[in-house]
């Protein structure tokens, strides 16, 4: 637990034909074998992430991926997790050789542009073929300055030094500004020096000898800013406000005690939960809050899809196989189709749903989450987040919603 969350790392995607030099790149980079190289087209199959401290930029993850040229049944499956990677990263990395572009490169650049992530272009074996002026000007039409190298020997410091160089040079230049000068969870919330409560119940769900992540750092931003923090129980809130000297500026809860936690607390104390918090840090809340008001409009038979970011094991009570569901049925009195998607998969026809319920996201990059969102807007199918979601079923979403000022 001491290093940074994936989630909290810059995600650099690096992406091409099979056999451009993508994993030589990618161990280069950072000075480990960490894909399989190989003159055999089509060597990496799934993924490959590799974590690291990547001076300037500090933490980030690098992701290599299999040829975007894979042939064959097998290699569409490969092609397709390639494509989902795209959702994910904050900077793309094109990499080819002296062949130049085709329609391979030219159209995940053309994806990239979409999605409006940065994107810096690799060419390599500059050692065996150097690209002609003709090809290297088709490039410099999309990408002004791409690199060239050979990469003959990742493990070669001083051949590869320049490289690594003129690559975190121009990473540098095109980091996106969120992650340069990240928001803070309570920005805006609470100011230096004021008291905040935190509620945490310990559930089924709360891991022995922890607390959960989004409480983790929300607990760290208040520290940061300067507040007095005072963490109880749901059991203990009442005890722990009425022995308080002052009014907190805020009580943030889990969003599975909103009930009895907003019965307690009074409603001149501004009021709302880790999962809306990360709504806003991860998403974009006002789309999830527009989201939430459609569970009115739920009929008979609608299917609902929750997205989970991490994968777990379930419990007896568990939030979005038992919880929710309950929720949403008897908010609505209708009965409703569960459908479920965690970790990075996310459903193909999203139009086949009514609704889609998020979870808090801690455990992916806000990158993804806006990429999911993008989405369900243009399949015209509404989205929301946990916290808000249960918050309306509560009939407390205006209260939970209101420390943040949105225009609703």
């Amino acid at each position: 637990m001491n290093g940074t969350p994936k989630a909290n790392r810059l995600h650099i995607g690096i992406f091409g034909k099979r056999n451009a030099g993508k994993s030589s790149l990618l161990n280069t980079l950072v000075n480990q074998d960490v894909s399989i190289v190989s003159n055999i087209p089509g060597t990496t199959t799934d993924p490959v992430e590799k974590t690291m401290e990547f001076l300037p930029l500090g933490p980030v993850v690098f992701i290599d991926t299999a040829g975007i040229d894979d042939i064959n049944d097998l290699g569409r499956l490969r092609i397709e997790k390639t494509k989902k990677i795209l959702d994910r990263v904050d900077i793309a990395v094109i990499v080819s050789d002296f062949n130049g572009w085709d329609r391979f490169e030219t159209e995940l650049f053309n994806n990239f542009q979409q999605l409006e992530i940065p994107v810096i272009a690799v060419i390599t074996k500059n050692d065996i073929q150097k690209i002609s002026d003709e090809k290297l000007s088709q490039i410099k039409q999309h990408i002004k300055n791409p690199i060239q190298t050979s990469l003959k020997d990742p493990k070669d410091k001083s051949a590869n030094s320049s490289t690594v160089a003129q690559i975190k040079e121009q990473l540098v230049g095109c980091v996106p500004e969120n992650f340069i000068n990240p928001p803070s969870i309570i920005e805006g919330l609470i100011e230096s020096g004021q008291t905040a409560v935190l509620v945490i119940p310990i559930d089924k769900e709360a891991p022995k000898g922890r607390i959960i992540l989004p409480q983790v750092q929300t607990l760290r931003a208040l520290l940061d800013n300067g507040n007095k923090t005072l963490v109880v129980r749901d059991s203990e809130l009442s005890d722990a406000l009425n022995e308080l000297k002052e009014t907190p500026a805020i009580v943030i809860t889990d969003s599975q005690a909103f009930k009895s936690v907003a019965e307690i607390t009074d409603v001149s104390i501004p009021l709302t939960s880790f999962s809306i918090l990360f709504a806003r840090l991860k998403g974009d809340l006002k789309e999830f809050y527009t989201g939430a008001k459609t569970i009115d409009n739920l009929q008979n038979g609608d299917r609902i899809l929750i997205a989970e970011s991490c994968s777990h094991h379930q419990i007896e009570d568990d939030i979005a196989r038992v919880k929710i569901p309950k929720l949403l049925k008897n908010k609505t009195g209708r009965h409703l189709e569960f459908f479920y998607h965690s970790s990075h998969d996310f459903a193909e026809n999203l139009q086949d749903y009514a609704l889609i319920i998020h979870c808090g996201a801690c455990m992916t990059n806000r990158r993804e989450i806006l990429s999911r969102i993008l989405k369900a807007k243009n399949a015209g199918i509404p989205i929301t987040n946990y916290g808000i979601a249960i918050a309306h079923c509560l009939g407390i979403l205006e209260r939970a919603i209101a420390p943040f000022k949105i225009h609703t």
